[in-house]
């Protein structure tokens, strides 16, 4: 298939995020103690890079939550924030997010929620607009989107936001705080998306893999809040991206917030004759920023 029908449209306060949708810094722990297991890397089971490391498989032990995701990107002048709310099962993963565009500067909704489901190896759309008949499913392979799909969809998958922190190359422990009535602990550091990309589970491999080659930066700035099981309860990520008009690096901020752990969730991917194999419109407008990351 023709991987040009993959090109978002979008307006230029929106360039690189929503047209993707529609259309640790210095080492050591400060006063705590950390459960786990054997040394990693020659690192103490305690050491923040460590237990950093062994979060996406404490997720998967945690089986399932609620997710609220959002990305922020300052561009032209113009801050744009896309938001999401869903579930997600670690075991399988796979997640359910309701998507919403900001509005437009008149505070006009622009579109209507965009339904995603979050596979390995593939993002799946709904109500994408752009030619897409409303009861169509759009399939992205997000090993062929140069972010591996952490920004292209406006959502960072949430178990690929945590597979990201195997690849931690240095992290602090800032001490305890508070998230929605949970007592959490609160970690800075950097990550290493090709370090991440080696260690990750088979199922975004490939996705990281591209990020790691298409970010113009492999090295991830991020802020990570774990309870006392080692749960990720909040994590933020700095990326950076080249504009592929300007050529210029943009800056976007993802979030994750997870909660309600053991909430099912139950995602059925479409079926096949339910996705969409038709060339999708572009529209974006002659002189505008942007480009889609991911191309």
């Amino acid at each position: 298939m023709d991987r040009r029908q993959y090109k978002w449209g979008g307006t230029a306060g929106r360039a690189g995020i929503a047209m993707g949708i529609a259309a640790g810094l210095g080492l050591g722990v400060t006063g705590c103690s950390f459960s786990g297991a054997a040394a990693e890397d020659g690192r103490g089971a305690n050491d923040p890079v460590t237990v950093l490391r062994r979060a996406a498989g404490t997720l998967r032990e945690a089986g399932s939550s609620k997710a609220t995701t959002s990305m922020e990107m300052a561009t032209g002048g113009t801050r744009v924030t896309i938001r999401g709310t869903g579930v997600y099962d670690f075991r399988r993963q796979l997640g359910r997010l309701t998507v919403r565009l900001p509005q437009d500067p008149a505070g006009n909704a622009e579109h209507r929620p965009i339904t995603e489901l979050l596979a390995p190896g593939a993002l799946f759309m709904k109500n994408r607009g752009a030619g897409v008949p409303a009861d169509k499913w759009v399939r992205v392979d997000t090993a062929t989107l140069s972010d591996g799909n952490l920004v292209t969809g406006g959502a960072t998958d949430p178990y690929a936001a945590a597979e990201l922190l195997r690849g931690t190359r240095t992290a602090t422990y800032l001490g305890r705080t508070e998230l929605g009535g949970t007592e959490v602990r609160h970690f800075r550091g950097t990550a290493d998306l090709a370090r991440a990309a080696r260690t990750a589970s088979a199922g975004n491999q490939e996705a990281l893999t591209a990020a790691a080659k298409g970010f113009a930066t492999a090295e991830v700035p991020f802020d990570a809040y774990l309870d006392d099981q080692g749960r990720i309860r909040k994590i933020r990520q700095s990326f950076s991206f080249v504009n592929g008009r300007r050529k210029a690096a943009v800056a976007v901020a993802s979030t994750t917030l997870l909660y309600d752990f053991g909430t099912p969730a139950d995602v059925r991917l479409p079926l096949s004759k339910d996705i969409y194999a038709g060339r999708i419109a572009e529209n974006r407008p002659s002189g505008e920023a942007g480009g889609d990351p991911g191309h």
